[in-house]
């Protein structure tokens, strides 16, 4: 009996033990991370709170027989990768500054720029990966031409240190991310080109949905986030099938598609080919082949202007004005806006070139714009202007996108108008709310300008991020202590103004938008 009793003892302390085990909090270490391809170790920042790994492979380099093609799987890899430093900008032009936009807003002038560019980097300060923490799968943005997931602007330990999970990536841009050929489209499984790098960023969010809950997120609380081109990408997200069940909500800065407006950036399948053909006659390449053979120094230059996304008939099955129209985007929780001074095209100086330009743009409608947007002199034809290109620009994209989405009244939508003037080098504040300006705010990344910031400026940053951090946990950016932010409805028009004093109320331009936005679905 004394046997049986103590055996009795050993099975149940054994069994204890396993239970034990099996509830314990499996702990994430910097240095060997599980993913599907193998492990990787990573870095952390100086006090160990933060865990980044940076230049993780999600897509075989798109190099040689891969140029052009849908992103290939990653060879696995036996020993533990290094990812501490960041992968290879995709293929671009120098980065040089211009403007208002300094060093922190560009790739760091070290980073090499190459074809082998499919990587992706994590921030995380998550102990265990039964955490499942909220993610933020962040695309740059740069016309398509340009950028990289290693701006400094970009960097994601500040929201990471807020409770998410973020992901920045790479993928490719100009002639090797927006390229169509006729060959291309006959090689093709689904008999299209041209959308590589949508192709990219599809390939590094299912990346994101088998891998990271070893870093601590959940995988199916997954939020795309983008500026710009990288803002348009999440709209292109929406839009296409391929995106379904891959993200949670969304979240677009200065960047969209969904009416149709002064952007060009979205073209037919028969005339990306068309260009395609001409680019390859330039090239003196008489066949996909002999393009792949091509150095691609020697094909960057030859795509001129901005990355153009193709009405394929796969990553997209029609245009994105149609797919809204028709109701048949995802429709997930959204938080979208622009800045005061979203601009690049500010347009005449003068009272007689505005008026004259206003009858060339909007015929029979002029009148009523120059109600809207009015001026009585030339010095107020400045603001003006620039207010009218902002809002048939950037402003009707992402009102437009808030419209749909309130009155199909399925996914709750959050707008914003950013308008703080952003301190420049030099304590100057000319370009005022710029285009791009929002972004080191919303992810608390002021650390990284060189510039004389105020105490409002932090105080702004802390407020955005909270909202950011909120939506991207819940859908929804209202917590505890913030300003109520309102979701948006075409009723009260609400939109939530970023500036020292931030405020929900009427949108200012309100009225202009909603007749822009009337105009261009006619």
């Amino acid at each position: 009996m004394v046997y049986k009793s103590q055996l009795f003892v050993l099975i149940v302390s054994i069994t204890c033990s396993f239970v034990t085990l099996a509830q314990s909090p499996r702990s994430i270490k910097f240095e060997k991370v599980p993913t599907e391809n193998g492990f990787i170790s990573g870095a952390q920042s100086e006090d160990k709170k933060v865990m980044i790994f940076k230049g993780i492979p999600y897509a075989a380099p798109p190099v040689g027989e891969r140029r052009w093609k849908e992103p290939q799987s990653v060879q696995n890899w036996n020993d533990v990768r290094k990812c501490e430093t960041f992968g290879p900008n995709a293929m671009q032009g120098k980065p040089v500054p211009f403007a208002v936009y300094t060093e922190e807003f560009l790739i760091p002038a070290k980073e090499p720029i190459e074809e082998d560019c499919l990587y992706l980097n994590v921030w995380t300060a998550a102990q265990s990966v039964d955490e499942k923490r909220p993610v933020i799968v962040y695309i740059h943005g740069g016309a398509f031409i340009s950028g990289s997931g290693s701006v400094p602007i970009y960097d994601g330990d500040a929201m990471a240190r807020k409770g998410i999970v973020f992901v920045t990536i790479n993928y490719r841009l100009g002639i090797f991310g927006f390229f169509s050929h006729p060959e291309l489209t006959r090689e093709s499984p689904h008999h299209a080109s041209g959308n590589q790098g949508i192709l990219d960023q599809l390939a590094a969010l299912k990346w994101v949905k088998k891998n990271i809950a070893a870093f601590g997120g959940d995988p199916s609380n997954v939020t795309i986030a983008g500026q710009s081109a990288g803002a348009m990408s999440v709209n292109i997200l929406d839009a296409s099938p391929l995106g379904r069940g891959l993200f949670a909500k969304m979240i677009a800065e200065s960047g969209a598609n969904v009416v149709k407006g002064q952007f060009g950036g979205i073209m037919s399948l028969d005339t990306g080919e068309a260009k395609g053909l001409q680019i390859a006659k330039a090239a003196g390449a008489a066949t996909l082949e002999e393009l792949r053979n091509t150095p691609a120094e020697k094909l960057l230059p030859l795509y001129k202007g901005f990355g153009t996304v193709i009405v394929d008939g796969y990553v997209l099955p029609e245009s994105i004005p149609s797919i809204f129209k028709n109701g048949k985007q995802a429709d997930l929780p959204l938080l979208t806006g622009y800045n005061a001074d979203d601009n690049f095209f500010p347009g005449p100086t003068n009272l007689t070139a505005y008026k004259e330009n206003l009858k060339k743009q909007f015929g029979d409608d002029a009148d009523k714009v120059f109600q809207l947007y009015g001026a009585n002199n030339d010095e107020e034809v400045k603001v003006a202007a620039n207010n009218l290109s902002r809002d048939a620009g950037f402003g009707v994209q992402n009102y437009g996108w808030s419209r749909i989405q309130s009155d199909r009244a399925k996914a709750k939508v959050y707008l914003y108008f950013f308008s703080r003037k952003v301190p420049e080098f030099g304590g100057t504040n000319k370009f005022g709310a710029f285009h791009t300006g929002e972004v080191m705010y919303a992810y608390d990344n002021l650390k990284f300008l060189n510039r004389p910031l105020e105490p409002a400026d932090f105080e702004l940053a802390k407020l955005m991020s909270s909202y950011w951090v909120n939506f991207a946990k819940t859908g929804d950016p209202n917590g505890k202590g913030l300003p109520v932010w309102p979701a948006f409805n075409k009723d009260k028009g609400e939109a939530m103004t970023f500036d020292a004093a931030s405020v929900a109320t009427k949108h200012p331009f309100l009225a202009g938008l909603e007749f822009l936005y009337q105009r261009a679905i006619k």
